[in-house]
């Protein structure tokens, strides 16, 4: 049975550190072709003082040179520690509470059937129901970047993700939409 509960613990024997200093603490993964694959679980670079809950592509070559992209995140101004979890509950919300149990991040799908989680081959992470159809989409509330097969339709936009350096430099070009 897939595990529905997911802890972000720093000696998960399924993390992977890359040489650019970002580890990976995989919860689903999917090949892309032969070159690269999706992942999605909790990331982080540097110093890992704080993670995020994202999707990454990541070329095999990248554990000798380089680091994972992020090409989703679910909470990217809301970043959680050691000790956080992910959980798909029985009422089928996908839910992201840090260590202390606040809630960082949630797809509000609560009572809407869903059965399951899902991580395409496009990299689009998936919650669905039991007759196999989507219920919500990392496709439909996109961050900062598109990948091979996403569309960003009518009202959707790319946003930066806040920082210390985008509060203090804030970009002088708006978001992109369509």
């Amino acid at each position: 049975m897939l595990s529905t509960r997911w802890t972000n613990n720093a000696t998960a024997n399924h993390s992977t550190q890359y040489s650019a200093g970002s580890v990976v603490q995989k919860i689903l993964f999917r090949r892309a072709g032969v070159t690269a694959y999706y992942s999605c679980g909790f990331y982080c670079k540097g110093k890992c003082t704080s993670y995020l809950f994202a999707v990454l592509i990541i070329k095999p070559d990248y554990r000798v040179d380089g680091s994972p992209r992020v090409v989703w995140s679910a909470n990217r101004n809301n970043p959680i520690k050691i000790g956080a979890t992910l959980e798909l509950t029985p009422e089928g919300d996908l839910v992201l509470k840090d260590a202390d149990g606040t809630v960082a991040w949630s797809t509000n799908t609560s009572a809407k059937s869903v059965v399951g989680l899902n991580l395409t081959d496009l990299g689009n992470l998936v919650l669905f129901d039991k007759d196999n159809a989507t219920v919500w989409q990392s496709f439909d509330h996109p961050t900062d970047s598109l990948v091979l097969g996403q569309k960003l339709r009518h009202g959707q936009r790319l946003t930066q993700s806040i920082s210390e350096t985008s509060r203090v430099f804030p970009r002088q070009i708006g978001p992109l939409t369509i």
